[in-house]
């Protein structure tokens, strides 16, 4: 729509997402997203944290199941939807002003894990992965190395999101 500002986050769940049901039995799930930047502090000549910035979303109908079956505390995701400013006074008298995100979107980050998805697997998760033959160089089976060492390997296929 005109004039709404669209956003898009990424950080990690602070906990878990919660589920209600509006009067009419419509889903609405929210949950906050935390973002913390690294900065560079050129004094020290190290990265550190920059001010965390807490975001809450809240998403509906079947999207809200989704979020709430899927998604668990700690997980790094992406959300996408409408920033909304909302002022209200609180106990004391005092105006305060909340930013919090209609979001139409929600997904994992895959940045730092792999995902799939429970629709039809690939080879490598319904069979056991075949053996890589034995490099030349490797001695054969009880023969001495002499102190080499494999090379680790960065990715053996699929792996389930932890």
């Amino acid at each position: 729509m005109t004039g709404e500002t669209i956003v898009t986050i990424t950080g990690n769940l602070v906990a878990d997402p919660e589920i209600r049901f509006t009067g009419k039995g419509t889903p609405v799930a929210r949950f906050r997203v935390a973002s913390t930047p690294r900065v560079y502090d050129r004094s020290t000549g190290q990265w550190t944290d920059g001010e965390s910035l807490f975001i809450t979303c809240t998403v509906w109908r079947h999207v809200a199941e989704h979020v709430c079956e899927s998604l668990h505390s700690g997980m790094s995701v992406i959300v996408q939807g409408r920033l909304r400013q909302r002022t209200y006074t609180d106990g004391e008298g005092i105006k305060r002003t909340t930013f919090d995100l209609d979001a139409d979107d929600v997904g994992l980050s895959l940045r730092h894990r792999i995902a799939y998805t429970d629709t039809t697997l690939p080879p490598a998760l319904t069979s056991p992965p075949a053996v890589p033959p034995r490099p030349e160089h490797a001695p054969a089976h009880g023969a001495p190395d002499h102190g080499r060492r494999s090379r680790p390997q960065r990715h053996r296929g699929w792996a389930p999101v932890r």
